[in-house]
């Protein structure tokens, strides 16, 4: 008798939970702008490094970035939880001459107000 009640309340709990789940703070096809806090370099961006830029023919400017209105192309959540957004320029053009992509760890970023909505 006791098993009836018991799993009821085992499903109700479990649907419970998985109605709390929060949403992404952002959706494909969303345009954040690029921002730099004061002297410090770009912590939750994932930039490439200066010598593959240059080794590709790019210029390594990376304050160049500032200011740059980007475009959410895909949004991917891994098995820790943190959300990575792939993000690409609004106006068609690449990063440094040589990258169509970068990534960046959103939540991270929306904080550390390296991306603004």
């Amino acid at each position: 008798m006791r098993n009836i009640f018991i799993i009821p309340v085992m499903l109700l709990f479990a649907i419970q939970v998985e109605a709390q789940q929060q949403s992404h703070p952002v959706v494909v096809g969303d345009v954040l702008v690029i921002n730099q806090n004061g002297d410090q370099d770009f912590e939750s961006l994932d930039l490439p490094k200066a010598n593959f830029i240059i080794k590709k023919g790019g210029i390594a400017n990376y304050k160049s970035l500032i200011g740059k209105r980007v475009e959410v192309a895909e949004v991917a959540t891994n098995d820790v939880g943190e959300t990575t957004v792939i993000l690409k320029r609004e106006d068609g053009g690449k990063f440094f001459r040589t990258h169509i992509f970068i990534s960046a760890n959103i939540d991270e970023a929306l904080k550390n107000g390296e991306l603004i909505l």
